[in-house]
This record gives structure tokens, sequence and C-alpha cells, in this order.
């Protein structure tokens, strides 16, 4: 087997939903929030002003927003089992997010990752402050936790396969052994190695 680590994108690739803007829905910024996701997903605006913009507009928010977009959170089709298909045949795998920690432990809390990166939301009292904790996960930070999970498991990075959707993945698809755009973005699609419609297609190329 070529391939031997996958790393994965989580909003609107093994989710089909986009955890801030679910976050939003429960803020008087909804529709501001998800336009900007689509900007940055697009690459028409920078993804890390974009974030930390998001994020400030849940400011003063209950953190227990949190539990309704755990719920709403929908799972691509074919997502577990690709996962767990991978895993059968030996291969290391692993998501990095520009999502929330808080969701994606929980939602997909029993699945066999073997790296989880993303960020985590400050709380203060039970309040969210508008902020997050750490380094931004733009698309530099991607491909280098690409870079250290195959370092860290001893596997040559041709040896690898990242899948995304938006423009924050563009450096992380150009760093793997195969770069996978999933119902992606344009301006993924014009960098990726493979586009696929469906996460099955996957189980082809490894």
């Amino acid at each position: 087997m070529r391939y031997k680590l996958a790393l994965f994108d989580v909003d609107s690739t093994l989710t089909s939903t986009e955890g801030i803007d679910l976050l939003a829905r429960h803020s008087p910024h909804a529709a501001k929030v998800t336009r900007i996701t689509e900007l940055a997903m697009a690459g028409e605006i920078d993804f890390d002003s974009a974030l930390l913009e998001r994020v400030s507009l849940l400011k003063d928010l209950d953190e227990r927003i949190i539990e309704f977009a755990i719920e709403e959170t929908k799972i691509s089709p074919q997502a577990f089992e690709v996962v767990t298909e991978m895993k059968s045949q030996g291969m290391k795998v692993g998501v990095v997010s520009g999502g929330f920690r808080e969701i994606i432990d929980s939602v997909f809390d029993g699945w066999p990752f073997d790296l989880v990166v993303a960020h985590t939301l400050v709380k203060h009292d039970g309040i969210l402050t508008g902020e997050v904790e750490g380094p931004i996960i733009n698309r530099s930070r991607k491909a280098d936790v690409l870079r250290e999970f195959a370092r860290a498991e001893a596997i040559a990075l041709e040896n690898t396969i990242a899948i995304g959707d938006g423009s924050n993945d563009i450096e992380m698809i150009q760093a793997a052994g195969i770069g996978i755009a999933y119902r992606a973005k344009k301006a993924l699609r014009d960098v990726a190695d493979i586009q696929i419609e469906n996460l099955e297609e996957i189980l082809k190329y490894l």
C-alpha cells in the first residue's frame, strides 16, 4: 500500500456543515458569519482575520450554544466507513480543522483518529469571550500539521493523503503525496490532484 497516512479537514469535508455557522445561528449575526465563511473558504478574504471576526461575533453568548451546534452537525455520507477502512488497512488517520475542538471531540467521539488539531473557544464563567486559544489554524498551519504528523509517524510525505474542500486546505493539499478536493471550492480544485464528489471514492486511491 502506497499511502500510509491521511489527514482530513473537518467542516464541509467530514461534515456537511460549518461549525462556526452553526454556533452563529444562536447569535444575532448568523447571516454575517455565514457570508464571511463563504468568502474565506473561497479564498476571497484572509482566513486569519475572517476567523477572528467571526469568533468575536460570538462574544457574550452562553457556552450552551456549543451543545446546539453539536446536535446540528451533520456527518458527510460514508465518512465513518472511509475512516474505518483506512484504519483497517493500517493507515494513520487524523483531522486538522479551522473549527473547534468542543464540537469535533463530541461529534467524532469513538472515531479512530490518531490526531486531532483544532481551535479551542475561550470561555469565562460559562460565557464565550469571542476569542480562541493558541495559534490560528490557517493554510500554512494545516500544512505544518501534515508534515509534523508524518514525521512523528516516520512516514514520508509522498506516502500521505490530504483531503479538504476550501482555500484553507490549499497548502496541505499541495504538501501531501496526493491531494484530494472533496466537493471543493474552485480555489482548491485548481490545485488538487484529484476531485471527488463522494468520500468513498478516496478508497480507490489507497
